[in-house]
């Protein structure tokens, strides 16, 4: 396997085998913050949006918080349930075994080709496209499914599966012209008229 590196600035460090990279981005406030160009979009795995939390949430939020600020953050913190590397490493070779059949394999990469080639599908599709999604989007569906279907406690991929994660992965990889946002059409529309296009096996 290769060794994984990150370069910052001139010095180059090695990763682990287990290693997580997130971004945050705030909608509200722009300033001092530039949009990533769409090559290095490409390279995150999911694109995950987080609305507001819901009441229960937000009371164990501030339960949290009033704990950690009483207690200590470490002393909360050490009160957690914690999983092992080796755990996640395991998991993570298991989800690879996790089957998915020729026919489902064939309707993923046919949803990754209709992003590029819409007018296949839909007139509409096609007139909302400027760039569709890159085969780092077949390659991240892929996993995802498989992942969201050993969530599940199941051995297989259901195309419920592949929908589940449909958005999370392809919403920042599709870029529409100018033509889709003068009509209100974001990305999570395209992706639904995508998935109604398409036909399931």
């Amino acid at each position: 396997m290769a060794e994984r590196q990150i370069t910052i600035g001139r010095k180059t460090y090695n990763l682990p085998e287990l290693f997580l990279v997130m971004a945050t981005q705030n909608p509200i406030e722009q300033e001092g913050t530039y949009p990533l160009p769409e090559a290095q979009l490409d390279r995150f795995l999911m694109y995950v949006k987080i609305d507001y939390p819901e009441i229960n949430t937000e009371k164990k939020i501030l339960y949290l918080t009033r704990e950690e600020a009483r207690k200590g953050i470490k002393h909360v913190q050490g009160q957690r349930p914690t999983i092992s590397q080796k755990s996640i490493l395991l998991a993570r070779y298991a989800v690879l075994d996790v089957h998915l059949s020729e026919s489902l394999e064939e309707y993923l990469v046919q949803l990754v080709i209709a992003t590029r080639q819409p007018e296949a599908y839909s007139r509409e599709l096609a007139q909302w496209l400027r760039f569709g999604a890159s085969p780092r989007a077949t390659m991240a569906l892929d996993r995802c499914a498989r992942a969201h279907a050993w969530l599940n406690k199941r051995d297989f991929v259901t195309p419920e599966d592949i929908h589940s994660v449909a958005y999370e992965v392809l919403r920042h990889r599709i870029l529409l012209n100018f033509e889709a946002e003068a009509e209100g059409i974001n990305t999570d529309h395209f992706i639904k008229e995508l998935l109604s296009q398409v036909a399931v096996p």
